[in-house]
C-alpha cells in the first residue's frame, strides 16, 4: 500500500515514461478520485451509474463475448500462418520427390538458380 503524507495525501507518482503509462496513471488516479468519492457520498449519478454498470451481468457478459472475439481473431491468424508453412512444406516435399526421380528441377519464379547449382 502506498505510503501517504502527513496530511493524508499519497506521494506523487514518478513521471510516466510512455503515453501508455501515463494514460495508465490517469486512469488509476481517476479510479481512485471516485472511489473516494463513493465512500464520502459525493458521488455524482454518472459515477455511480458507472460502477453499477461495470458490476451488472450484462456487462459480465459482454466482456466475456469480446475476450471471446480476441481469442477466435488469434485462432484465426494462427489457422492463416499454419496454412502457409503447409504450403511451404508441401511445395519443398514436392522439389525433393523430382529431384529424388532425377527430374530437372523447376524453377519456380522467385527462386536463384544458383539455388539448385548445389544439387
Amino acid at each position: 500500500m502506498a505510503r501517504k503524507n502527513d496530511d493524508g495525501a499519497k506521494p506523487p507518482r514518478p513521471p510516466a515514461t510512455t503515453p501508455e503509462a501515463r494514460e495508465n496513471q490517469l486512469i488509476a488516479a481517476a479510479t481512485d478520485l471516485a472511489e473516494k468519492q463513493l465512500r464520502d457520498g459525493t458521488a455524482s449519478a454518472q459515477v455511480v451509474t458507472h460502477y453499477l454498470k461495470l458490476g451488472s451481468s450484462r456487462e459480465q457478459l459482454e466482456q466475456a463475448r469480446l475476450q471471446g472475439e480476441v481469442e477466435l481473431q488469434k485462432a484465426r491468424i494462427d489457422q492463416i500462418a499454419s496454412a502457409v508453412r503447409m504450403e511451404e512444406m508441401f511445395t519443398e516435399a514436392i522439389k525433393a520427390m523430382r529431384s529424388y526421380q532425377g527430374e530437372e528441377p523447376e524453377i519456380i519464379e522467385g527462386e536463384f538458380e544458383e539455388d539448385y547449382d548445389e544439387r
